[in-house]
């Protein structure tokens, strides 16, 4: 486990420069998926994009608080202002479901599928479905080095506040290609690099990683109040979250259907591997059932609907 050193940032302000992603489709229902921890949207790109142009359906990615400034800026994020801002994010497309009278589905990819899970817990009349990519609740993958476990005694320390995980390979790729372009773009950034960056980040901040273990452990207290259909991404090589974190997911919620996708050629970033036009599929045909369900087939003695 590689670690660096810096200085906490001195100043407070939010930064959220990675572009978002917003595809605009027939209006019959409205997507809105959380990227991952020191990710950025484009990691939803391709699904996106699939979603939109063979599903005809609205798709949202906000960028998530503090995420495309400054690192350590970023390191300063505490789970609570994380999960208010997500909040309000969801209090948008709750809106704009309203408005159009579709129904909302949320998901997320890694700490964002822990997001949606939370707001699905807290807003169960408003969420119609939710999509779990490689939830992260353990940090038990392959690649996942011993020292994680030390992360709950390392919270009680100052040392957090001052070291950072470097990134190393695989990045949870499988795709060789994709890789080696993720590790030319990290190769070239450091802690002192403040530039604005659309990427994500070649570091972890520990303190940042404390945080999330409190936010993971509220997710955990909320998953018995899920009760939207759910679907659970789960590569079965993921090199950071491993199968256990799929299983205890789809045993602790109450949802009345749950569909579990097991991928046999992707690492962690399940949205962007080897697999992502077979996850691309499963989500949209789960997003088509939700849409079923939400507007049942008319019966022949019914009147018709209005066209307005």
């Amino acid at each position: 486990m590689a670690i660096e050193w810096a200085w906490p940032s001195r100043t407070s302000r939010s930064h959220a420069i990675s572009p978002e992603i917003r595809l605009d489709g027939d209006g019959r229902c409205q997507v809105m998926l959380l990227h991952g921890l020191t990710g950025a949207p484009a990691e939803f790109a391709y699904i996106a994009h699939y979603l939109q142009r063979r599903g005809r359906l609205d798709v949202w990615c906000p960028t998530l608080l503090n995420h495309g400034g400054s690192i350590r800026v970023l390191a300063a994020m505490g789970r609570d202002a994380l999960y208010a801002s997500v909040r309000s994010q969801f209090e948008q497309a709750r809106r704009t479901a309203a408005v159009a009278g579709a129904p909302l589905i949320i998901g997320g990819l890694s700490i964002g599928a822990d997001l949606a899970l939370m707001l699905s817990a807290d807003f169960p009349e408003a969420v119609a479905g939710v999509i779990c990519l490689a939830p992260t609740l353990f940090y038990d993958g392959w690649n996942v080095p011993w020292s994680y476990r030390l992360l709950p005694l390392v919270d009680w320390t100052p040392f957090k506040f001052f070291a950072y995980h470097r990134e190393e390979p695989p990045f949870g790729l499988k795709d060789e290609t994709l890789r080696a372009h993720v590790a030319k773009e990290y190769a070239t950034k450091t802690l002192k690099d403040d530039a604005r960056r659309h990427d994500g980040y070649a570091h972890y901040p520990i303190q940042l990683l404390c945080e999330m273990h409190h936010l993971i452990r509220a997710c955990v207290r909320a998953l018995p109040r899920v009760k939207a259909p759910i679907l659970v991404v789960q590569a079965e090589h993921d090199d950071a979250t491993g199968p256990r974190n799929a299983e205890f997911i789809l045993n602790r919620t109450r949802s009345r259907r749950k569909e579990l996708l097991r991928l046999q050629n992707s690492y962690h970033v399940v949205t962007a591997d080897l697999d992502r036009a077979t996850v691309a599929a499963a989500m949209q045909a789960f997003c088509d059932s939700v849409i079923s369900e939400s507007f049942p087939a008319q019966r022949p003695d019914e009147p018709p609907l209005p066209l307005s």
